[in-house]
Formats: C-alpha cells, sequence, structure tokens
C-alpha cells in the first residue's frame, strides 16, 4: 500500500502567513487595553482592579466568541465568522470611544472587541491545522504567533497614539485601520480545505481512551483546567507590565516597551517551539514550556531595575512562547480532525479564561497589598498547579502507549 500523501502545498504555507497577518491585526484587543489601561484609569478616576475590567471582559469575550465560533467554522469554514467578527470588532473600537462611564466602555469592550475579535485567535489556528500534517506542530505555533506579534506591533503605536491624541482618537483610528485592512485579507481563506481522514484521525470519540485513558469529556476537562492556571500565572506580567512600570517610576512608555520585548521573544521562541512539538510531541512541550515559565516568572521578584526588568521580559517571553501551541497540538493527537474546530477553540480559549482571572486577581492583589509580590507569587502557584495536571496525563499517555505496545 503506498504511502498516502502530504496534505501540505504551497497555499498551506501562503494559508499560514496570511492566518498570522490577520491574527496579528485581529488581535489588538489583547493588548490595546493593557497600554490604555493608565490612561482609562486616570480617565474615569477608578482603581486598579475596576480598571482592569475592559480587559477582563474583552478576554472573557474573546474566549466565549472562540468557541461559538470554532463550532461554526465546522460548519462554514473560516471566512463568514471572521468577515462578520471584524466587522463586530471595528465597530466596538468606534464605539468605545464614546463612552462615558468606565462600565459601559468594558461592556462594549466585551461584546464587540473580545467576541468579534476571537474570530482571528483560536479558530484561525484551528483552520490552519487542517492545511498541515507533516509540519502540523510548527504551523500551529506559527499560527499563534500572530497574537504575540500583535503584542509586539501594537503596544508601541497605541502608546504613543494615546499620548498624542488620547485614548479615544486612539481606538476610533484601530477600529477603521483594521476594518480596511483585515477584510481584504480574509478573502485569501475562501478555500474550504479537504480533511483526509488518516487512520489516526478517524478514530472515534472514544480515541483518548487508547490514546490516554480517559474519556473525551475529561481529557477535554483537564486540558482546560490546565490551561487556565498556567494562563493566571501568565497574566501577571502580560497585563501588569505596563502599570508596574509606572509605579516604579519608569512610565508607561517603558512598560509598552519591555512589553513588545517580551512578546518579540516569545514570537521568536514559536519557531523552536514549534520544532520540538514535531519532534517530542504536545505533553511534553507543555510540561517543558510550564517549567520554564515558572521559573521565569520567580525571576520578577528579586529584580525591578530597568534593564533587568527588560532582560527578565525577554526571557519571560522565551520561556512561555510554547505553551498555548502545546495544548492545539495535543488536541489534534487525541481528538479527530472532524472536531479541530471546536475543540482546538475550546482548548485555546478557555486559557483566556485564566488570563482574565489572573488579571483579576493581580490586580485585587495589588489594591489589597499595594506592590506585584504577592501577585507574583500566586502565578507561581497556579503555574506549579498546570504542571501536576500536565505531569500526571504525560505518565497516563505513556503507560497506555507501552500497555498498546505490549499487547501488540
Amino acid at each position: 500500500m503506498p504511502p498516502e500523501t502530504s496534505i501540505e502545498n504551497s497555499y498551506s504555507w501562503i494559508r499560514l502567513t496570511v492566518s498570522m497577518a490577520l491574527s496579528t491585526l485581529g488581535c489588538v484587543g489583547m493588548w490595546s487595553l493593557v497600554v490604555a489601561l493608565p490612561a482609562v484609569q486616570a480617565d474615569f478616576n477608578a482603581p486598579r482592579a475596576e480598571a482592569t475590567l475592559p480587559y477582563t471582559l474583552a478576554i472573557i469575550g474573546f474566549m466565549i466568541g472562540g468557541i461559538v465560533i470554532g463550532r461554526l467554522t465546522d460548519r462554514f469554514g473560516i471566512l463568514p465568522p471572521l468577515a462578520g467578527g471584524t466587522v463586530l470588532m471595528s465597530l466596538g473600537y468606534v464605539l468605545t470611544a464614546f463612552a462615558p462611564s468606565l462600565f459601559v466602555f468594558a461592556l462594549i469592550s466585551g461584546l464587540t472587541i473580545g467576541l468579534g475579535g476571537a474570530a482571528s485567535f483560536a479558530p484561525l489556528v484551528a483552520d490552519v491545522s487542517l492545511w498541515f500534517d507533516k509540519h502540523r506542530g510548527l504551523a500551529i505555533s506559527l499560527a499563534m504567533a500572530g497574537s504575540s506579534l500583535a503584542g509586539v506591533v501594537w503596544p508601541p503605536i497605541v502608546q504613543h497614539a494615546i499620548a498624542a491624541y488620547g485614548w479615544r482618537q486612539t481606538h476610533i483610528g484601530i477600529g477603521l485601520f483594521c476594518l480596511a485592512t483585515m477584510l481584504p485579507l480574509s478573502l485569501v481563506l475562501l478555500r474550504r480545505p479537504v480533511v483526509r481522514m488518516a487512520a489516526r484521525e478517524v478514530a472515534g470519540s472514544g480515541s483518548t481512551m487508547q490514546t490516554i485513558g480517559l474519556p473525551p469529556s475529561v481529557t477535554q476537562g483537564l486540558l482546560a483546567l490546565a490551561g487556565i492556571c498556567c494562563c493566571v500565572a501568565m497574566a501577571m506580567p502580560q497585563v501588569h507590565l505596563v502599570a508596574y512600570c509606572g509605579d516604579l517610576g519608569y512610565g508607561s512608555a517603558r512598560g509598552a516597551e519591555m512589553l513588545a520585548v517580551m512578546l518579540g521573544f516569545s514570537v521568536a521562541s514559536r519557531f523552536a517551539f514549534g520544532w520540538l512539538l514535531n519532534l517530542i510531541g504536545g505533553l511534553p512541550t507543555l510540561l517543558l514550556g510550564s517549567a520554564m515559565q515558572a521559573m521565569a516568572l520567580a525571576l520578577y521578584l528579586p529584580f525591578n531595575g530597568l534593564v533587568s526588568l527588560y532582560v527578565v521580559s525577554a526571557i519571560f517571553g522565551l520561556a512561555q512562547g510554547g505553551i498555548v501551541p502545546s495544548y492545539a497540538v495535543i488536541i489534534r493527537e487525541l481528538f479527530p480532525a472532524r472536531e479541530a474546530g471546536f475543540r482546538v477553540s475550546l482548548a485555546i480559549s478557555v486559557t483566556l479564561a485564566g488570563m482574565a482571572l489572573g488579571a483579576w486577581m493581580a490586580g485585587a492583589i495589588y489594591d489589597w497589598t499595594g506592590s506585584y509580590a504577592s501577585a507574583l507569587v500566586n502565578g507561581i502557584a497556579w503555574n506549579i498547579v498546570n504542571m501536576a495536571i500536565t505531569a500526571w496525563l504525560l505518565q497516563r499517555q505513556r503507560r497506555c502507549a507501552v500497555g498498546a505496545f505490549a499487547a501488540a
């Protein structure tokens, strides 16, 4: 029997490139609200925890929207929900510029920027995974890099625009720019994939019983819990770094630069982690990335000098770059391709619940204690829970593999 030909071709790589660009543009909501936090807090005269509410609701919108849109992409393809999400997100940015209160601003952020932008995040990654087999780990990592590239590109631009024009005018500009660029780019994704059900992918919903010894719902649930835990830890530096630098007297601009450095190194690490995902698989890569993130997070405790914070932020970016892509690879390893849109979107989207929870917790702990030290310790504790879940799942996977080999 001749070997099955690869589903990869030149269009697969073109599609990946366009998906990265769309994700870079569409995930602006993950970062613009972070950079705008000090200006919004001052404008509405709100405490730190309340000022993070727009970001928190936007991330919840990203999470819920990703799950719903993931289901829609399984049925209709990526283009219709992506185009609709682009229009909704762009409209939301314009509407927030006229928000009369923090509550209204936060509500609009969740219902439009979050829900609309969600189409550019997890569903795009799920779609990319259907166009690759030999280099799937690398492709997923690069597709995920779009959201990190957004963190490199947008913070300095938004910071400069806010300083020059104010956050309200900046939001109007973001909305119009995304609408004008994303809709034409999305047309490249018009073609729908022909999913070749390889033997390893047509195993029914009970395939996780053979590969990991757990029902599909339990496996997905544990991965969701692990994703929440790791992103609670991830949220403190990513969401509060700009405000933290302001508290230390370095200014918000330095914090925005550090955030760009962090995300830039995160993008670079995606290449290495993508290669590693192809080599050793999803669960081992997730465990390694989680351990590296815990160690990098701990470095923020003793170092708060300007230069040292740049260095620690770069280390943190390198450490966490492969964590979230690992969940998408794990799902593709354990579940059939016909469920990819929903399950990959679910696995990635719930990590945003961890980001939202972690952002709020760090702000609340700061308001309570007056510093971010306790928030960092809290993040490390959640990270350890993630490592424990991942190690347990990896142990079960290896035990099932040994059992299957012995029975063969």
